[in-house]
């Protein structure tokens, strides 16, 4: 154990001496991160004197060196986990405050699903630990915007899922510390409106709904939700070989079908396409009735519909004359450190504590979010995480590569042109990204 504590000193002073540039301030911030105005939490220790950590405990013993001296971390996580992680940065300066130096913890606003965007436009000018989703692994790994964990690396092996370790992991190294195990998408209702029946249809929810002057939701211009359709059909999105580029034969058939059923699905009246930021407001206005989206919003719906909130897998969709069943993706949330921090190992112990059972428990109370942290996800229950349990053989690893959200993009761009024009002519054709050598079917006007 003595030797454990003495690697863990030692490699928690070799991170500091190694790291290669300061942490990222509000005001050097990238433009698309917004952060924290609210003064952040701070601790002093009452004497320069550390108190002595438990010779059986190697992160207090981490802790020892990293907080000898006064540090200041900058950790960005969602908007709607602010509240959440400021009550975890206050409990971790008060876990660690008492080394001698002065723990300072700055909030920044960066959403999972662009951060890797937001990183590697100056990675020097990143928080020093973010939340981001798993199919950023690769690129921000690839890119260098990712420490490899060194601290505690086998206790983050062993108290999370296989699955999320091995979306944290590249070619053998772990890079990130697993956070939820729920970023899948799926269905919520308001069960006063449809029956069990009604949920397994979408053509049923549809024509339910238009009846009502209500509306089922979904975000179609969003490459990762119309994925649902496609793979449902057999279609194929997957990493490819080289674990950066994709695999895709959507203009294969039936992925000409396949657009048809998509364009007509959006010409439902009993159809809204939202963003995932319009959700919510629909749902409080009373113009939904059910919508696709993930565990992030599970709160707002069961704030809206009270008792009769409910969530169920995704239904099916007509193909050909043919009910599909319609697909998701199954995916993570991890938090990262990056290796450009003055602090690195001090960016590596707030990291491990964000993700450890006490703190993904507290999220999943607050938030919702299934954990990814074995016994935290045992305890956890919720009508949105058993639906992601019992329809994972539905969903695929939402491991790819940064092209997903490059794909995400250019069919936001393509299908809201599409939308635009009526419905006009349409043709499936392939679909070259500037950021890879892939060429993947899209929806793109004739």
């Amino acid at each position: 154990m003595k030797k454990q504590l003495a690697l863990a000193t030692a490699a928690l002073m070799a991170l500091s001496l190694a790291a290669c540039g300061n942490t990222a301030t509000a005001s050097s911030a990238a433009e698309s991160t917004a952060e924290s105005t609210s003064t952040a939490a701070s601790s002093e220790a009452a004497s320069t004197d550390s108190t002595a950590a438990d010779d059986g405990d190697v992160l207090q013993q981490a802790a020892a060196a990293a907080f000898a001296n006064d540090v200041t971390l900058t950790m960005w996580g969602a908007e709607e986990d602010q509240e959440l992680l400021r009550t975890i940065a206050d409990n971790f300066i008060k876990e660690y405050g008492n080394y001698g130096g002065k723990i300072t913890i700055n909030l920044g606003t960066q959403s999972e699903s662009t951060a890797k965007d937001t990183v590697l436009t100056d990675p020097t000018a990143a928080a020093d630990v973010y939340a981001f989703a798993d199919d950023q692994l690769n690129e921000l790994v690839q890119a260098g915007a990712l420490q490899e964990v060194q601290l505690n690396a086998d206790d983050v092996k062993s108290r999370n899922t296989a699955a999320s370790v091995d979306a944290a992991t590249v070619n053998g190294k772990l890079y990130a510390y697993p956070l939820t195990a729920d970023n899948g998408y799926f269905m919520f209702y308001d069960k006063s409106f449809f029956t069990e029946d009604d949920v397994k249809s979408l053509d049923t929810m549809l024509d339910k709904a238009a009846a009502a002057g209500k509306k089922v939701s979904m975000d179609v211009a969003n490459g990762w939700y119309l994925y649902s359709f496609y793979a449902g059909a057999g279609l194929n999105l997957s990493l490819a070989d080289d674990g950066v580029n994709t695999v895709c034969n959507w203009n294969e058939a039936p992925g000409a079908d396949v657009t048809q059923a998509v364009i007509d699905i959006c010409k439902n009246p009993g159809f809204i396409a939202l963003k995932d930021e319009e959700f919510t407001g629909k749902l409080k206005d009373g113009t939904l009735v059910a919508g696709v989206n993930g565990t992030w919003r599970a709160n707002d719906a069961a704030e809206v519909w009270g008792d009769n909130y409910a969530a169920c897998k995704l239904p099916t969709y007509t193909l050909n004359g043919e009910q599909v069943q319609m697909a998701s993706f199954s995916g993570f949330k991890l938090i990262g450190v990056n290796p450009h921090s003055s602090n690195v190992g001090a960016a590596m112990l707030l990291a491990d504590y964000v993700t450890n059972e006490e703190n993904e428990t507290l999220r999943f109370q607050q938030r919702a979010q299934g954990p990814s942290n074995t016994n935290a996800l045992a305890a956890a229950s919720s009508p949105a995480l058993a639906i992601i349990r019992a329809a994972s053989s539905l969903a695929s690893a939402m491991i790819l590569a940064s092209f997903l959200s490059a794909f995400c993009l250019a069919s936001e761009r393509i299908v809201s042109a599409s939308l635009s024009t009526s419905f006009k002519r349409f043709s499936y054709s392939a679909l070259t990204l500037a950021e890879s050598s892939l060429s993947c079917a899209a929806l793109a006007i004739s």
